[in-house]
This record gives C-alpha cells, structure tokens and sequence, in this order.
C-alpha cells in the first residue's frame, strides 16, 4: 500500500461557495425581506405557543441548574439569560417543537426557521456587549440561512441515507453565525468544514417504533451546535480542507458512496420566496393537505362515523414513507407524525390543534376506529408533482365509503394553504396564528402593541436586536 500523500489541498468548492455567498455584502428586494418578516413573525409565534406544554418546557434553561449568565442572550416568552450556545438551543427547541414552523421540501426536507435558534441568540448576545446590530441583519442571516440549508436540501439527501436533516440545519447556522461573529471567508471555509465532519444524527427518533420527543429537539441541538462550531472557530480552531471530498475519510465517500453533492441553482434568495407556512394547523407538512380534506369532509360524515365502512386515501411517496403508520402510538410526538391520526382528528373535530396530540385525547376511542378503516395508498401522479420543480405540490385525497354502499366524493386538495400558490389567501390566516401566539403568553395590551410594531417592516429592520428582543422577555 503506497504511502498518504500529505499535500494540504484548497478547500472544497463547496464550503467555498457557502461561504462566499454569505461573506459578500447583498442588498435584498423589499418583497424578499418581507417575506423574511413574515418569517420571523411566525416562528416567534411557534416558539412562545410551546411554553404551553411541559415536555418542552422541562428542557429550557441552562442544562445544570443555576448556570446562567447575567447579560447573556435571552430566551423570548421568559426570563432566562444564558450562554449564546444554550440559548440557540432553548429559541430552536421552542421554534420547533410544535411541528408548527415553515417548511422546506426537496430530495430532502426541514425546516430553515429552524435555524433562528441560532441567529437570534448570537445577535442579542452581541449586540448587548458591542455595537448592536439591527433586525435588518436578523433578517439577512435569516434569507442565508434559508437559502442555504434549501439550495443543497433540492438535490441532496442525508435522510434517504438515514441521517437526520437536521445536519443542513448545523451547516446552515454554521455559516450565517461566523459571519454575524465577523470571521472573513476562509474562516468561514474552515467552521463550514467542521459542520460537515461533524457527528450527525440517525433518523431513529423520527419514525415507528422509535418515535419520540427527541424530534422536537433535535433542530434547537443543531442550530445550538452550528453556533458552538462558529465560536470556536473565532477562537482559532482550524479547518479541514476536503472535508467533504477526501478520499476514504471525506463525507462523500462515507456516506454518499463517493458522489458529490448535486446543485440545481446557485445561492440568492429562492428558498425564503418559496417557503411554505403552516397557516392552521400543527402537522408535519406532507400531511398539510391531508388535514384540509378531512375537515372539509366532517360535516358530511361527523354524524355517521359508526356507519364508515373504508376510508381510502391517496398520497405521495413521501407520506408514504414518514406517515403511513399503524398500531399503537405511544406519544404525541409519535401521532403528529401519522398520517391517519392527524385524518382522523379532521373527520371526527372538523379542525387540528396541539392538543389533540395529548394523551387525554388520544384516549377517545372513535380515533383508533377510524384509522383501522383506512387504507393509504401512494399516487404515482401525486408522487411525480411533488417532484416537479414548476408544480411542487404536496397532494392528498380522500374519499368515504360507508356501510349502506353510499359515499362521499373525493376530496383532493394539491397546495396546501401555505404553499406560494395560496399565498394571498393564506397571509391574513398567518398574521392571525401570530397574534394568537401573542395572546398566548402576553397580556392583551403587550401583545397588540407586539403585534403592531411587527407590522412595520422599517420601523422593525432599524431597530436594535438588543431592544427587540428585551420586548419578549416575560419575568
């Protein structure tokens, strides 16, 4: 066996690109820094709804009791201040526990906000102990952040491999981070490099008959890690060269059988014009549609549930692959990611919210009765459109058999209401879930006044994070 080769190379083209693209100075449409508003709003709104709920709570604050930092980041809808690294997490978990945050798909799907985690935490941080940066470049590491965690989740994918997408989240923060920290583009190159090598998480919590809450944390520990790496980064730590493309140990020959990754455009700001916002209802994304069908079929069948015979749905692989469950499901981490639970609550309810997940409710025994009646079937077509760049729907169908022969007409729903296509139908839908969110965790006054200070996209882009982010905090 011949001997290494011990020749440093240049940095993969990869890592550069990433890192050019959030090291050049860009100056962004109004329309897409709206659009980026919009997205803050709504996963604030997330994050302060899941103070709701113990499980998500319990995981909040400084991991040993008492290591808190005066002066620190703040964790919004609280008092906490902590290290910029657990804060991410906190914001990250918050953002994503309820699988009600905007969402990405491709050959491999997640979610950008996931990524404010990390954003968020680093800005306020700075900007309590230097001189404060504005919402403005919140917003701009947000688009970055976005477009870079979309543009290689289009024609790449860790999931299919069995790694979690989380990873492009790590990579995504990794990148907008080092350069909110102000590292120059070849320090940025060598924290990328360390997102990449990095232990990546098995999808294992995310599906039968593993499902757990882990999932609803899992984005807040990758945005938390991407935040870690950039530091010490900043700190002097080194970078590896052809992380991904060294040969034996680089990331493509370890887990893409020595293929490098596919692009199908280069990074500017596709990905946050084309986000998709769960406007009503809390269901992972491949179900969004789903949930509209059987809502628009409860007032047919929500007085004849005993009298269905069959209830035949039609999906895409997707759905197939991450939904399709059946049997026992332990948890509501384990029912919001089952595709006929989330049907069911549709039928018998004729709306979905987080608590339908809750123990209590999963005890009614109409939900168990009816997903024994299903039957999930993959649609090819749906399954082509949702691959199809020019369409990207997300389709569902339902239709209802029952038992004296009679039956309802199928549903078919293609877009769900947070898809671009349904955009102006779907904004006022979205303005409203945030200012319920407000409502949630605020007094009447705090959150009208939150909520009208948001609506300003100048008076917002201008304002100190420092000062923004002393507005959420809750004693």
């Amino acid at each position: 066996m011949s001997a290494d080769i011990n020749l440093k190379p240049a940095f993969d083209s990869e890592i550069i690109d990433i890192a050019r693209y959030v090291s050049t100075p860009m100056v962004y449409l109004s329309k897409t820094m709206d659009i980026a508003r919009l997205c803050l709003l709504d996963s604030l709104g997330c994050a302060l709804l899941s103070l709701q709920h113990p499980e998500c709570t319990k995981l909040l604050g400084p991991i040993v009791p008492g290591a808190t930092l005066p002066n620190g980041a703040r964790v919004l809808g609280t008092a906490l201040e902590l290290d910029p690294i657990q804060a991410a997490f906190n914001i990250g978990t918050m953002i994503r526990w309820l699988d009600y945050n905007d969402t990405w798909l491709g050959q491999e799907w997640g979610h950008p906000s996931d990524n404010l985690g990390g954003i968020l935490a680093v800005a306020d941080y700075l900007s309590r102990h230097q001189k404060p940066l504005l919402m403005q470049d919140v917003l701009t590491a947000m688009i970055q952040a976005y477009e870079i965690q979309g543009i290689l989740a289009l024609e790449n994918s860790f999931n299919r491999i069995g790694i979690d997408h989380v990873v492009l989240v790590k990579i995504a923060t990794t990148a907008v981070v080092s350069r909110l920290l102000g590292l120059d583009e070849s320090q940025i190159c060598a924290a990328l490099s360390q997102a990449f090598i990095d232990g990546h998480s098995l999808r294992t919590y995310r599906h039968a008959p593993n499902t757990g809450w882990r999932k609803s944390w899992a984005a807040g520990d990758a945005t938390a890690r991407g935040v870690q790496l950039a530091w010490l980064t900043l700190r002097g730590e080194q970078g590896y060269p052809s992380a991904l493309s060294a040969k034996r140990w680089g990331l493509y020959e370890v887990l893409f059988q020595g293929k490098p990754f596919k692009f199908q455009r280069a990074y500017a700001h596709h990905v946050i014009e084309n986000i998709l916002f769960k406007m009503t209802y809390p269901a992972e994304f491949h179900a969004q549609t789903a949930i509209e069908c059987a809502v628009a079929l409860h007032t047919q069948v929500k007085d004849r549930l005993s009298d269905i015979d069959n209830i035949v749905i039609h999906t895409q692989e997707p759905a197939m692959r991450i939904l399709n469950k059946t049997g026992p499901l332990y948890n509501p981490a384990d029912r919001d990611h089952s595709l006929q639970y989330i049907i069911a609550i549709g039928l018998i309810d004729g709306t979905l919210t987080a608590a339908h997940y809750q123990d209590d409710f999963a005890a009614d025994i109409r939900i168990d009765q009816l997903r024994e009646k299903m039957q999930v079937i993959e649609k090819p077509q749906f399954s082509k459109d949702y691959l199809d760049p020019e369409k990207r729907s997300i389709a569902n169908a339902i239709q209802i058999f029952f038992k004296d022969g009679s039956k309802t007409t199928e549903i078919i729903i293609e877009y769900p209401i947070g898809h671009r296509r349904r955009r102006a139908e779907g904004a006022p839908l979205l303005l409203q879930k945030f200012h319920q969110s407000l409502l949630s965790c605020f007094s009447t006054d705090k959150a009208n006044s939150l909520f009208e200070l948001c609506q300003h996209q100048e008076t917002l882009e201008k304002m100190p994070v420092n000062e923004f982010m002393a507005l959420w905090v809750k004693p």
